[in-house]
């Protein structure tokens, strides 16, 4: 089974100049303390095209979990050290898709993924590509059909396969203290870069569910991020 059955896409909008920083807090102090109340950490990442934006991807087993999870570090003593200054570097942290995998197998796969540890310096690893579809309805067998017959043997064909995709997460955010967006019908991919999707090549079927334009992400993984392209 491939991670994770729920999935949060967090893109944060900081202060001119304080990526970094952030980045360099969040690497040092945010990802073991996470991940020993149940979280998985699954990357975080610098947009290439917005220096002020952050992209992390946080995983959970269920629902139940995540709120159990996100309740211990949020009122945990790492947290209440750190906020102020994490909080310091961002203008807005409430972009964010609660999500759930398409398909039991349509994760990420992390087998025999180590992340790397503290103090690894930052090397130029390769983009991924994060895709977000806006839905007219939700996503059913058809769009996925559509999307796993086209879009998915054209990635692998051009050396960019898909690495996991999801849909929206339907259950109410049951951790209100962090909002997400809800009542909207999305689809969410990741593919390495390169992939058909940033280049437009969607199969019709797909085309005529959108609501809007595909939104685009080229995301480079920070050091410590354990999915690096």
């Amino acid at each position: 089974m491939s991670c994770c059955p729920i999935l949060e896409l967090r893109q944060y909008t900081l202060k001119p100049g304080k990526r970094e920083e952030l980045i360099e807090l969040f690497d040092r102090e945010f990802i073991e303390p996470q991940e020993a109340v149940g979280c998985q950490i699954v990357g975080q990442f610098r947009d290439v095209t917005n220096p002020n934006l952050f992209v992390w991807v946080r995983g959970f087993p269920d629902m139940e979990t995540r709120a159990q999870a996100l309740g211990a570090f949020y009122g945990g003593t790492v947290w209440k050290s750190h906020r102020d200054a994490a909080n310091a570097t961002m203008v807005d942290s409430d972009n964010v898709l609660l999500l759930r995998r398409a398909r039991p197998d349509s994760g990420f796969d992390l087998r025999g993924t180590q992340r790397p540890p503290p103090g690894t310096p930052e090397s130029h690893r390769s983009s991924l590509v994060a895709t977000i579809f806006s839905l007219k309805v939700p996503a059913d067998e058809a769009f996925l059909r559509a999307f796993e017959l086209g879009a998915v043997p054209a990635g692998r064909a051009s050396s960019a396969p898909v690495l996991a995709y999801f849909v929206n997460e339907t259950s109410p955010n049951n951790f209100p203290k962090l909002p997400v967006r809800e009542g909207e019908n999305v689809f969410v991919s990741f593919s390495r870069k390169g992939g058909s999707m940033e280049k437009g090549r969607l199969p019709p079927e797909m085309v005529s569910r959108l609501a809007a334009p595909p939104e685009v992400h080229y995301l480079s993984p920070t050091a410590r991020s354990k999915i690096s392209g």
